[in-house]
């Protein structure tokens, strides 16, 4: 028998409602697990138990009072550690932001705290969400809870970690270049990146503004659909929200995709692909199309030109929004200078890890008088021509199905000082980000040393339920998640 902290969402929801276990019970499991296994897998950076207690104990008392609550009501939640959460320290896994408690909540906080969920604590990650293997953390590398000598992914690696090790019962990333999915496909578990401008970003402390957004990692589609039901929608805080009105998508999950036109894009599966992984992907589309999906090959050729174009205008974004940690107003100061431009010089060599300061001064040269036009220009232009190709698909087809990432995890130390090795691992997922997309990893199997395999499904803008039901009808021919042996 499953213990409470193994279960899925959607099981526990069901059994909340049907008070067959309280939330004190479920919330006491989960922080049981990870006082058993986090010391091995290093998720989280702050723990909430105290005030998770609290609040489970209002859920009961609402839950016996016979007050109606969301799906998600009294669900654990682990929470990135780059979104705001007032009272709880959000640090972006950085010693710039090592003390800083938020005087205020992101909007995806404040709309779990109205479906009165319950946030576990806030999860590891890359620094300030420049990585993709959780090792530029400042306090600790996240583990693989499948292989402890592995990496988790990034930067939400700790996200996907958590949720695999079940030490949240779902949890919300951030992704700017695949930083869900990627960790999802790493540690098996679901991970969808919604349309930009789906979900606020208000409260999200940014990386590349016009790539950001956040989004649920769970151990099943239905997990993911609750969440994303809950935290999407229109904010006046955030200039790029969308005005649309969205459907509860857990509840129109279905998993006939008869008729569904899927595409196959050459590009994906391509050099740098692993023979395991190609195959594990291939297989699951063709499992796809004996449930009456229809398989079409496509080509999207400026594929190969994306992971140029991306770290060139995420890193001139990152370059643009970590200007403001200078030591002045909030965050760590160096503390000894001569003068304010000692100062600053210090307080930002101290304060910012290897990737960060490397990301800053691509991002700063990129942007430079002489530069611009040369290559963030570029850039750009290369980011409309992407655009132009997905748009082009989406008229013929209904979902793209492409790997999530091109191998399987690595070893911890195996890439940390290789950073065009890093990069490579985002191939698969930048278009999404640079074309404003929706996206989901999905396990679809193991390799030969038993680490999870993800299949991406990308969507066009504002396709989360064809996507979410792509997804589950694979999921419910599949395997699904694997609870790792800790």
């Amino acid at each position: 028998m499953l213990e409470l902290f193994e279960r899925n969402a959607c099981e526990l929801s069901d059994m909340l409602k049907n008070k067959e276990i309280s939330s004190v019970e479920l919330t006491q499991s989960v922080f049981s697990r990870i006082k058993a296994v986090d010391d091995k897998v290093n998720s989280y950076v702050t723990l909430n138990e105290e005030e998770a207690l609290k609040e489970a104990q209002e859920i009961d008392r609402k839950r016996i009072k016979g007050e109606q609550l969301s799906d998600i009501a009294g669900i654990p939640i682990g929470i990135k550690d780059n979104i705001s959460t007032k009272g709880l320290k959000t640090t972006c896994s950085s010693k710039m932001l090592n003390n800083y408690v938020p005087p205020f909540n992101a909007t995806v906080i404040n709309k779990l705290n109205d479906a009165r969920a319950v946030i576990t604590g806030k999860l590891n990650m890359d620094e300030f969400a420049m990585g993709s293997s959780t090792e530029t953390s400042y306090f600790k590398p996240t583990c693989n809870p499948h292989a402890l000598d592995r990496i988790p992914g990034g930067s939400s690696g700790g996200s996907a970690a958590a949720v695999a090790a079940c030490e949240a019962v779902v949890s919300l990333g951030s992704d700017t270049g695949g930083s869900i999915r990627q960790p999802a496909s790493y540690c098996g578990v679901v991970g969808l990146k919604p349309t930009y401008g789906a979900v606020s970003r208000f409260g999200l402390v940014a990386f590349a503004s016009s790539l950001d957004q956040i989004g649920p990692i769970g151990k099943c589609v239905k997990d993911v659909a609750m969440v994303q039901s809950v935290i999407n929608g229109h904010d006046k805080m955030d200039a790029t929200s969308a005005y649309k009105d969205y459907s509860d998508l857990a509840a129109n999950l279905t998993a006939d995709v008869k008729g569904l036109k899927i595409g196959v894009p050459k590009e994906y599966f391509g050099e740098g692909i692993d023979n395991e992984v190609k195959t594990s992907v291939l297989n699951a589309v063709k499992e796809l199309e004996k449930q009456g999906a229809v398989i079409k090959d496509i080509s999207l050729p400026s594929t190969d030109y994306a992971l140029s174009a991306y770290y060139i205008i995420s890193s001139a974004e990152a370059s643009s929004n970590l200007a403001r940690f200078d030591g002045v107003r909030y965050g760590y100061r160096t503390e000894n200078y001569d003068s304010l431009i000692d100062m600053y010089e210090k307080t930002r060599s101290e304060g910012f890890g290897d990737e960060v300061k490397r990301r800053i001064m691509l991002g700063t040269f990129v942007l430079s008088s002489g530069f611009y036009d040369a290559y963030y220009g570029k850039a750009k232009l290369l980011q409309k021509r992407i655009s132009e190709e997905f748009n082009g698909a989406f008229s013929d087809i209904d979902v793209i199905a492409a790997p999530t990432v091109p191998t399987t995890a690595f070893k911890i130390g195996e890439n940390i000082n290789d950073p065009l090795k890093m990069y490579a691992t985002d191939i698969c997922t930048v278009t999404v980000n640079i074309a404003g997309l929706p996206a989901i990893s999905v396990p679809c199997g193991t390799d030969s040393n038993k680490l999870p395999i993800g299949l991406q499904l990308i969507g066009n803008k504002f396709s989360e339920q064809k996507l979410l039901n792509t997804a589950y009808a694979y999921e419910s021919i599949s395997d699904g998640f694997i609870i790792p042996k800790l």
